[in-house]
């Protein structure tokens, strides 16, 4: 989406807020799925945006799901439950019975406990559930899975759980992996546990899902083509674990990143120590990059000026003549959130020419997590308005600005 289409965009939607392009949405999946090859499904964790998930592009098979709230998504938007992979940590009995009754095509066991809830769930239904086994990370382990050796006392034991049906693995350990070495060594224990399991307990791992943790540059002028460098760097060997047992990938940031454009409105300018800043009126409360820390990386802004003949002066900046002869000259901007935390800056020696109250800056890239992960509570500040725009079909509204009332009590 270009700076054009946004400006036409922008009297509907205002600020703070997203704009989700399905195309570039569309595009990033068929860009995994032509370096993949038709031998690897594609699987969309809808943590990174449960608001795309009404317009997955047909390339997913898959969708991975971690909460009940994620589940009440997939309820709402009609979603293919046979492609509901139900997954995370702390499913009590009535998210495994809810989601079993929702017919959702697999379940994860993240522990002993959940094999149980699974299979008890099951038996109750006089149901027999697809089931993965979650393998915890191989350097050191985390909350997330459990060890080889109970996983593989749990395959030994199957027969003792007849309400499930063994599947296979699920294996993930975590995000930002830039370069290849990890996902291939990753790729190669399952190869080397895949085979063990069929040589030593007589049993088949029929599928995999494997998150590869790819990483998505947020401040590189680059992105696009290290990304993609980064896709054609471990295509051979997910497609060599592929030919061990039938493979989806699941991804969510490396999908979802590039779709999102955050937009927000400077509503304050001032000098303090000759250190320009911009108050947005947006913040850290939504917009977050991974890896980003205070405003010291910097993404693509895109700086959408207002009418000129709705401009305000230049205001606060301590040195009129200064800031009025720096006109059409680049200057670096602090650009500050609307929270009452120093912590809520936005990005550090920004570059804008004529940067004034009433513009418009828009985050790029912010396709993935930022609605989801921002502390959208904090000083009950409203949450952004939250859309979605297509070449064919246009804009559609996905969700209203709404105000936070976080005691949701009436007026006394």
């Amino acid at each position: 989406m270009n700076i054009d289409k946004i400006r036409e965009l922008l009297p509907r939607v205002g600020t703070p807020s997203y704009i989700f392009d399905l195309d570039v949405f569309e595009k990033r999946a068929q860009l995994v799925k032509k370096y993949f090859g038709d031998t690897i499904g594609l699987c969309f964790s809808i943590k990174a945006n449960p608001f795309l998930l009404g317009r997955l592009p047909a390339v997913f098979d898959k969708i991975e799901v971690c909460s009940p709230g994620e589940l009440a998504v997939c309820e709402r938007t009609n979603a293919d439950m046979s492609a509901v992979i139900f997954s995370g940590v702390n499913k009590g009995y009535a998210d495994v019975e809810r989601a079993a009754d929702d017919n959702v095509g697999t379940f994860t066991a993240e522990s002993p406990l959940h094999l149980e809830l699974i299979n008890d769930a099951a038996n109750r239904r006089g149901k027999v559930l697809d089931l993965l086994l979650r393998v915890t990370d191989i350097k050191g382990g985390s909350q997330f899975g459990m060890s080889e050796d109970v996983t593989l006392d749990i395959i030994r034991r199957r027969e003792e759980y007849p309400g499930v049906n063994i599947v296979g693995l699920h294996y993930f350990t975590g995000t930002a992996k830039r370069k290849a070495k990890p996902i291939e060594k990753e790729c190669d224990y399952l190869i080397d546990l895949t085979a063990r399991i069929k040589n030593d307990l007589g049993f088949t791992v029929e599928r995999i899902e494997y998150g590869t943790g790819l990483a998505v540059d947020y401040f590189s002028e680059t992105a696009d083509a290290d990304e993609e460098e980064r896709l054609a760097s471990i295509a051979p060997k997910l497609q060599e674990l592929a030919q061990a047992a039938a493979l989806t990938v699941e991804m969510g940031r490396f999908f979802a990143a590039p779709c999102g454009y955050y937009l927000t409105k400077v509503v304050d300018t001032k000098t303090n120590f000759d250190i320009n800043y911009a108050i947005v009126d947006g913040g850290m409360n939504q917009l977050k990059y991974n890896g980003q820390l205070q405003g010291m990386q910097i993404p693509e802004i895109l700086h959408i000026p207002i009418e000129s003949s709705s401009r305000t002066p230049l205001t606060g900046c301590g040195d009129l003549n200064r800031c009025e002869q720096a006109l059409g000259e680049k200057q670096p901007w602090t650009l500050c959130g609307s929270i009452c935390t120093t912590a809520d800056v936005l990005a550090r020696g920004a570059m804008f020419t004529d940067l004034r109250i009433g513009d418009i800056l828009v985050f790029c890239r912010s396709g993935a997590y930022s609605c989801m992960e921002g502390i959208s509570t904090f000083l009950s500040r409203e949450m952004p308005v939250i859309a979605e725009y297509s070449e064919k079909e246009g804009l559609r509204i996905l969700r209203e600005m709404l105000f936070s009332d976080v005691f949701n009590t009436p007026k006394r």
